[in-house]
């Protein structure tokens, strides 16, 4: 089967940049932990001037959020330009994810379509990175730099490419703007290093990596200089990383979790793969490592790139003093999934060509929605029944001229529709957190200029000030609801009352963060009346 035309590409990346922006506007629910919150402050921070790079003269302070300028530097820049707002905080992150399926696209769109397609399919119509699109996380954004990276080592070695130093001068570029946006760029590192030291075996593309090493130690001292002159100390960073891994000892594989390294470095890391919907990817990526794949020198460039960056983010230490493995929650896989996606491509178009091979996809495939047996499996499943009807279609030979053309587009819009399933779900359901009708209520009853105290949750409690452009009202006080039993209000004083449906029911942070329910939130404050509601967003007056 030919590979097909680079229209199949163009018109795949336009469909998921509808689908993207649509699920983006959907699913939309503002702030969602202290994370991004704290980056769209230092964000108002660079734009307002008020940035400081080392205001922890102490080293009290454990993440290190302040080190990672990529992401919020580019998010002050639209705040400058069109003030603070939540979409301004997230449109970022959402180029970013848009920008890595460009990259996907302008690789292979004409040397293998099909590759080009599969890839944008499977991380564009990927959950967590799809939810993360709307996030102000690193995630997305490193994702994006370090494809980019990847990119521009594969593009500058390539034999018809013209100036190869000043690739590799882009390429060193690339890596360290990666490193600013989240540090387990790190995982590339073994790849790229096993390359270099090849090449100069190989007395291969010499030009291109005296760019590369010549470029990144000038970045290199540039980016230790700046660090010693601002806080005196060259390896700050660094220092700032093991002082998180301190911090977060208690709940790391160093201490509540000791007993929990083994199965840590075994078939965690896997099971975790499979239940983050990154088992489609994997089997297809082990499609092209044993199949004639294998001898596209490119396919073996993205196998080995996602083969030893797993390796790191399986076996790999966040820290240099004590060995501790990184958490396994599915956004730490974001720099794992260009590669394995580029390489699964190069499966794809193998399971194409191959009816075995799509035969044992199959069997994998079924095998992991019986082992998940929940809501997850759909993926699993369907994909794999998409994979059975390709091998029973190949296996007869029942397969007539116009449908022999047209099977690639037509696998791909089945693939596309089965994972399109869960974010469908997603974009279906009501919001968990209604924070733009809290916003409107903020913004037309509890304005800047309003006096008096508004009793209201913890999660809202710690991200107040975003709803005034991070300029606190100077007569409004916003508390815990708690707090008014030791405090109540003075006499003569407004007090408000502000109840978040979704919030108070939200598991997400009922497990934690918010203790109690809505109906003893309101037993709270016996006196009180109905000032606006909107949704599952209610303010009362509250009264002594």
């Amino acid at each position: 089967m030919k590979d097909t035309s680079p229209r199949l590409a163009d018109w795949t990346l336009l469909s998921l940049v509808v689908f993207i922006v649509a699920y983006f506007f959907f699913t939309h629910e503002g702030l969602y932990d202290y994370d991004d919150y704290h980056y769209a402050r230092l964000a108002h921070e660079l734009a307002s001037g008020t940035f400081q790079v080392n205001p922890d003269a102490r080293h009290l302070l454990a993440e290190p959020f302040r080190e990672r300028l990529l992401v919020f530097a580019p998010v002050a820049l639209l705040y400058r330009l069109f003030g603070v707002g939540i979409y301004t905080t997230t449109l970022w992150p959402l180029l970013c994810t848009l920008g890595t399926l460009a990259i996907c696209w302008a690789l292979y769109r004409r040397r293998a379509p099909l590759v080009a397609t599969g890839a944008m399919v499977l991380l564009g119509l990927h959950y967590f990175m799809l939810t993360l699109s709307n996030y102000l996380y690193p995630d997305n954004i490193l994702m994006f730099a370090a494809l980019a990276s990847a990119a521009a080592l594969l593009w500058g070695r390539r034999p018809e490419q013209g100036h190869p130093a000043l690739w590799g001068a882009g390429f060193a570029t690339l890596t360290l703007t990666a490193f600013l946006a989240k540090e387990t760029i790190v995982f590339y590192l073994p790849f790229y290093l096993s390359l270099l030291v090849v090449d100069l075996l190989r007395r291969q593309h010499q030009r291109f990596w005296l760019g590369a090493v010549s470029m990144g130690l000038v970045l290199l001292i540039g980016y230790l200089s700046f660090y010693y002159a601002h806080t005196g100390d060259a390896l700050y960073r660094l220092h700032r990383i093991e002082q998180a891994n301190v911090y977060f000892q208690p709940k790391n594989y160093l201490g509540s979790q000791r007993g929990q390294l083994l199965a840590r470095l075994t078939w965690q890391p896997l099971a975790s793969f499979i239940a983050a919907g990154v088992g489609v990817a994997l089997l297809l990526a082990l499609a092209a490592a044993f199949s004639h794949a294998l001898l596209h020198p490119e396919a073996r460039f993205w196998l080995w790139l996602a083969l030893s960056s797993m390796a790191c983010f399986w076996w790999g230490s966040t820290s240099l003093a004590h060995y501790n493995p990184i958490t396994l929650t599915p956004r730490m896989m974001a720099p794992l999934l260009p590669p394995l996606c580029l390489a699964a491509g190069f499966g794809l178009r193998e399971a194409l060509r191959n009816y075995r091979a799509a035969g044992w996809l199959a069997l994998g495939l079924l095998l992991c929605a019986l082992w998940l047996h929940n809501s997850s499996a759909v993926i699993y499943a369907g994909t794999g029944f998409c994979f059975a009807g390709l091998f029973l279609l190949d296996w007869t030979g029942r397969v007539s001229g116009w449908l022999l053309s047209h099977l690639p587009a037509l696998f791909i819009v089945a693939l596309a529709t089965v994972l399109a399933i869960r974010p469908l779900y997603f974009m279906a359901k009501p919001s968990a957190f209604s924070f733009f009708e809290q916003q409107a209520i903020i913004r037309q009853y509890l304005p800047a200029t309003a006096k008096g105290v508004v009793f209201v949750d913890e999660h809202l409690l710690e991200k107040a000030d975003f709803y005034y452009d991070f300029t606190p009202p100077p007569a409004l006080a916003y508390r815990r609801y708690e707090s008014a039993r030791a405090l109540p209000p003075a006499p003569g004083q407004p007090a408000w009352l502000l109840v978040n449906g979704s919030t108070l029911t939200n598991p997400e942070l009922t497990r934690q963060l918010i203790q109690y329910t809505e109906p003893e939130v309101l037993a709270w404050f016996p006196h009180r009346q109905l000032v606006a509601q909107k949704g599952k967003v209610r303010l009362y007056q509250v009264f002594p």
